[in-house]
């Protein structure tokens, strides 16, 4: 039997498809702005989003995105007007995140712990119509940004100070970046859980990296490589009943490793054609270099 032909098998592919683009496309500035980790932190605060949500008996996903908002802005401006390093600032991230959440879910009603690994590592039948419509919402709000101040983020990422020398805003872009990472965690927890969304925003990006130079290269490969494994690790795991959210990573990491493999084959290539041709070019007669 296909595994089309079920309801939420078709509401977790939109999901997966969605967050297959969203994911690699803010995790390719937070690579850039070598914050590759931000979404894992992010991803802990929005733990406990989701047991507060249990606690007091309301949408997980909602108070998942205020709490993850919330404690992106937070770090950041730590980051900005701290003495703290972004290393530290993720770190307090992590240990606070991780600490409230297991605080809140003790506290929480009964069967609680149950319902929460859902969101730790994904599940194919968690997918509600009302998520796919909250997913599908902040991703094409995500996108939409993306697509607008997709230029000024760069300009931040690779060089903040030339960027502010520039005029441009990088105390507000840098903020706007924390959001889009903190609503792209939340996006993708149904799918890909809280634990494990970090990497569906950086694996793909480092795929990329290996095979193309050039932001927008890097860019249209990492949205390709997000898609094909979110979207081929939620059929897998239909039908060798694992967890989405590990399967997908599994099939980016897998995608990672080709994907190296053939860059540096196509470098050694490239390199043995150069000397070759630089080798046949030395043989010539002196008159032919004329």
């Amino acid at each position: 039997m296909s595994a089309l032909e079920f309801d939420f098998m078709q509401r977790a592919l939109v999901a997966a498809l969605l967050v297959g683009l969203t994911a690699p496309a803010v995790g390719v500035f937070l690579v850039q702005r070598r914050l590759a980790l931000m979404g894992d932190g992010i991803g802990h605060v929005a733990l406990t989003g989701v047991a507060l949500g249990f606690l007091l008996s309301t949408a997980p996903v909602l108070t998942a995105v205020v709490t993850a908002i919330a404690g992106a802005v937070v770090i950041e401006l730590v980051r900005q007007h701290g003495r703290t390093g972004g290393d530290v600032a993720l770190a307090l991230l992590f240990y606070g995140g991780i600490a409230g959440g297991v605080l809140l879910i003790g506290l929480a009603p009964g069967g609680s712990n149950a319902n929460l690994l859902s969101y730790l590592f994904g599940s194919l039948t968690a997918v509600s119509p009302a998520d796919v419509v909250v997913i599908s919402a902040l991703s094409g709000a995500l996108l939409l940004t993306l697509a607008v101040v997709g230029r000024q983020l760069f300009a931040v990422c690779h060089d903040e100070e030339y960027a502010r020398v520039a005029g441009l805003p990088v105390r507000t872009l840098n903020l706007l970046l924390a959001v889009s990472a903190a609503v792209t965690v939340t996006v993708a927890m149904r799918v890909v859980g809280l634990l494990l969304v970090s990497a569906l925003m950086v694996v793909p990006v480092a795929t990329a990296q290996q095979l193309v130079r050039g932001f927008r290269a890097t860019v249209v490969v990492s949205l390709v490589a997000g898609v094909l494994a979110a979207t081929s690790g939620v059929l897998g795991s239909y039908y060798v009943d694992a967890a989405p959210g590990a399967l997908i990573v599994v099939l980016a990491l897998c995608g990672f490793a080709v994907a190296t493999l053939a860059g540096t084959l196509v470098r050694r290539l490239r390199g043995t054609s150069t000397a070759t041709a630089s080798e046949t070019v030395s043989l010539l007669p002196r008159e032919a270099h004329r």
